[in-house]
């Protein structure tokens, strides 16, 4: 991988925005009518664990630079 760590340290504050937004959303959803949002909510999940698998790569990926 050939990114800056600036790169990688902005990418990173942008999936943890969108963590947060997703999140947020999976309430809001929950909140309201779970049977009738269930694709949505299903959806906001999967997104969750796609950005929670992409920012674990980016922290890796910082601790081999500090190294």
């Amino acid at each position: 991988m050939n990114d800056s760590k600036e790169d990688l340290l902005e990418a990173k504050r942008q999936i943890d925005s969108t963590l947060h937004k997703l999140q947020e959303t999976v309430k809001t959803l929950e909140g309201k009518d779970p049977a009738r949002c269930k694709s949505q909510i299903t959806l906001a999940k999967r997104r969750i664990q796609a950005f929670t698998i992409a920012r674990s790569l980016i922290e890796r990926e910082l601790e081999h630079l500090v190294e």
